[in-house]
């Protein structure tokens, strides 16, 4: 029976598709780790309070690259090369979503439109990572090699998540209300659309590595196919919605202790 416990399973017991894995995680979050240090950096003076978040946003980052690093390290694995078309933030700003590298390697200040397009990219992919996290925790949060790894970031990705929704609403409460909500649909259609290709480029990857029969890899083509469906019909709403967070300031306050 196919699940996404059984599945995961097998790519953890295997090296090579465990080496993909945590290659394609690690190298994520590298990115992201940059890109929120950059932003951190060119915050405009208006809005010079958000630079220490984005900056600890851009930590805890770097921080699960680093992770991820070490899972393999305690295998000895090396990670591998990330294959293009599982890149999945490459892929997110080939479509125009987020800030372009270009823009956050320059020098010049960002402006409140650029934050904006920021917050709705981070509020759009931090809840898929959220999502995905709280699924792992529910079924390897206490497996003795990767628990801790994933209830350490799955918090972190909670916490990142609250903090897009509260800087949000408070940029919302400014004047950019519309902008927002314009963003984050754009932002939310073109994650569900990236999140498919990459998930079928992985689920590919995985398959060869871990020699699956046709009919076990085109069951889950068909079901990645079908989950793209509702959220392009339905589900990306839950992408876009603002609330008050139940923990305010999630990037403010110190970093916890591992658990």
């Amino acid at each position: 029976m196919l699940s996404a416990r059984s599945l995961f399973q097998e790519i953890l017991d295997d090296e090579d598709s465990f080496r993909l894995f945590c290659s394609i995680a690690a190298g994520g979050e590298a990115q992201g780790g940059w890109e929120n240090a950059r932003i951190a950096a060119l915050v405009p003076d208006g809005l010079r309070d958000l630079a220490p978040k984005a900056a600890r946003h851009g930590a805890d980052e770097d921080k699960h690259g680093r992770i991820f690093r070490a899972l393999l390290r305690r295998r000895g694995l090396p990670p591998v090369p990330v294959p293009p078309e599982t890149d999945y933030t490459m892929l997110l700003e080939r479509r125009g979503i987020g800030l372009a590298h270009a823009r956050l390697r320059a020098d010049e200040p960002l402006t409140e439109q650029d934050i904006v397009v920021y917050l709705a990219h981070s509020r759009v992919t931090e809840q898929r990572a959220a999502e995905q996290m709280a699924l792992l925790v529910r079924h390897f949060g206490d497996h003795p090699e990767v628990g801790r790894a994933v209830r350490m970031i799955s918090r972190d990705e909670d916490n990142h998540l609250a903090y897009c929704h509260e800087e949000l609403l408070r940029l919302a409460r400014r004047g950019h209300g519309r902008t927002i909500q314009r963003v984050l649909r754009r932002c939310a259609l073109a994650e569900i659309a990236v999140y498919r290709d990459v998930s079928l480029a992985v689920m590919d990857h995985m398959g060869r590595l871990l020699r699956w029969p046709a009919a076990k890899s085109a069951a889950l083509a068909a079901g990645i196919h079908t989950v793209y469906a509702y959220e392009r019909f339905a589900g990306w709403h839950r992408m876009v919605a603002l609330r008050i967070p139940e923990r305010l300031d999630a990037l403010g306050s110190p970093a916890p202790a591992p658990a």
